[in-house]
């Protein structure tokens, strides 16, 4: 009998699962869509708290999620050794794991697994670590008893809404060409109005408002990722920061030196 409780690293990690054909009319078009196994059956859903606490943050100029070493590569070798222990557990079935690169919608799939709601930023708020928390899928042909949930939401109490600093949140959810998070990203010369966001924010890559603000995010636990911790870096200061093992090195130097320069 499987039971998600005695996986590898479910002692420090939220775990959940939920049917993948829940999540089959939803699917992202990506090249990862042909690594899908067949006769899909379950997803394993893995969460990746990265919130360390206050005093990593006093002179923050980048998101949180980046402020450790790649997300992909500390969460995907976790992932990678949760499928490798379900391989010898099952030698039977397939196991494909992703992390961001997904096909799977991973709020949708964290919300179907019981980790979390909605919010109306379009994240997946989990109660005990909010929304600071990077998703990881398992897909399996594996059939996975689980509960049959639907999508729950916040309480949507506006507030995302109200103090995003482009009005990018609407009821319809997230603008993406009006997220600073996603501006912050652009190749090439940015606008004099986009320019002006980045100097207000203060933040050179991603944006955190939304979710600094939103009160499922109060009081929540730190991650319990060692990595996370051991790989921190905070500012970014000059091109004598420039690190290819960080999650803003995917978009090259010249992007964030570009809103540095734009900052100084």
């Amino acid at each position: 009998m499987f039971d998600i409780k005695k996986l590898l690293y479910s002692d420090i990690l939220p775990m959940g699962v939920c049917s993948f054909r829940k999540l089959q009319n939803n699917l992202i078009s990506c090249r990862a869509l042909e690594r899908i196994p067949e006769k899909e059956k379950s997803v394993i859903v893995v969460l990746f708290p990265y919130y360390l606490g206050d005093k990593y943050y006093e002179k923050l100029n980048i998101s949180k999620y980046a402020v450790p070493e790649d997300y992909h590569v500390i969460c995907g070798e976790y992932l990678k050794e949760i499928t490798l222990s379900l391989e010898e557990s099952y030698p039977d079935n397939n196991f494909q794991y992703f992390c961001d690169n997904s096909p799977v919608n991973e709020v949708m799939a964290g919300c179907l697994a019981g980790l979390g709601v909605r919010g109306e930023n379009s994240l997946l708020i989990n109660e005990k670590y909010g929304s600071f928390c990077f998703v990881g899928e398992i897909v399996t042909d594996l059939e996975i008893p689980c509960e049959d949930r639907e999508i729950e939401y916040c309480k949507k109490c506006g507030l995302c809404k109200k103090r995003c600093i482009n009005q990018a949140i609407t009821t319809n959810g997230v603008e993406k060409e009006k997220c600073l998070s996603e501006i912050t990203q652009k190749k090439g010369n940015l606008t004099e109005s986009e320019e002006e966001l980045i100097k207000k924010s203060g933040c050179i890559w991603g944006c955190d408002i939304c979710q600094d603000v939103c009160p499922l995010n109060k009081n929540i636990e730190v991650s319990p990722i060692k990595e996370f911790y051991e790989t921190a870096k905070s500012t970014y200061n000059s091109d004598e920061d420039y690190n290819k093992s960080r999650a803003y090195s995917w978009r090259k130097k010249d992007v964030i030196n570009r809103n540095l320069k734009i900052m100084l």
